[in-house]
């Protein structure tokens, strides 16, 4: 049975993409009966597929009944052009890696969220053990911190007010007032810290990196064992988080 239905399922998906692109040629948008004719699909195959990728928000039904591309494509769009970015920076993010023998990750500042986009680990670099995540535990890693201290004293309002400053180890600040007064004693510190904040047993360091004009910052883990490295991979992170903003502001 799976041998017959694989032409047909192919055939579906040809059908929907030879669909979208006639609705794409079409700015104002075009109805139903017109996107048939041009595609060569029976008009029930037409109402079909558009209800489909209507769902899905491919393309979108307009009042008078006409059909326009949807948001989702223009979401495929953004996505693809976050993987190419990075594409181009986790070269320097191995690089990192291998000359700290320490975990590398690169973080951005979205939708009001800190989010990981990208982590470069090894057998002999592991990563940390990322047993919260990052979201809700932007005031005990140094990537977080690293994102707060860039944010204007609103920003950070604003995101205090929505995230809770959780209990994650012994070490980790959950008083307001103390996390932002260490955030504001260290502006021109070359890196933040993480120190067992956020695991017992992990050390971090993290320096901000910019995708144009999205906040992000890039950073290591290391073990307890090495904290005595981090001075010196605070300076490495400068050197490659300039070489990471190049790459990620560089026009695709």
């Amino acid at each position: 049975m799976g041998a017959r239905e694989a032409p047909t399922l192919i055939t579906s998906v040809q059908r929907a993409f030879r669909l979208m692109e006639a609705v794409g040629a079409h700015e104002g948008g075009a109805p139903a009966k017109q996107l048939a004719r041009e595609t060569g699909l029976a008009l029930a195959t037409t109402y079909h597929l558009l209800r489909t990728l209507a769902h899905d928000g491919y393309v979108h039904k307009l009042e008078d009944g006409s059909y326009v591309l949807g948001e989702m494509l223009g979401s495929l769009h953004t996505a693809s052009r976050t993987q190419t970015l990075l594409s181009r920076v986790r070269p320097m993010l191995s690089s990192l890696r291998d000359d700290l023998s320490a975990a590398a990750y690169l973080t951005f500042y979205e939708d009001g969220e800190i989010r990981v986009a990208e982590i470069v680990d090894a057998p002999r670099a592991p990563r940390a053990d990322l047993w919260v995540g990052f979201e809700d535990a932007g005031h005990a890693t140094a990537l977080g911190k690293c994102v707060l201290r860039e944010l204007d004293d609103e920003g950070r309002r604003e995101y205090l007010s929505r995230h809770r400053l959780s209990d994650l180890t012994p070490r980790t600040i959950t008083d307001r007032t103390e996390l932002l007064r260490r955030l504001d004693t260290t502006p021109g510190a070359p890196a933040v810290t993480d120190l067992e904040e956020y695991a017992l047993g992990t050390v971090c360091a993290a320096v901000p990196v910019f995708r144009g004009e999205t906040l992000g910052a890039l950073g290591v883990s290391l073990r307890r064992d090495r904290s005595s490295a981090l001075k010196d991979a605070s300076a490495r992170l400068l050197a490659a988080a300039n070489r990471v903003t190049r790459g990620l502001s560089l026009t695709i």
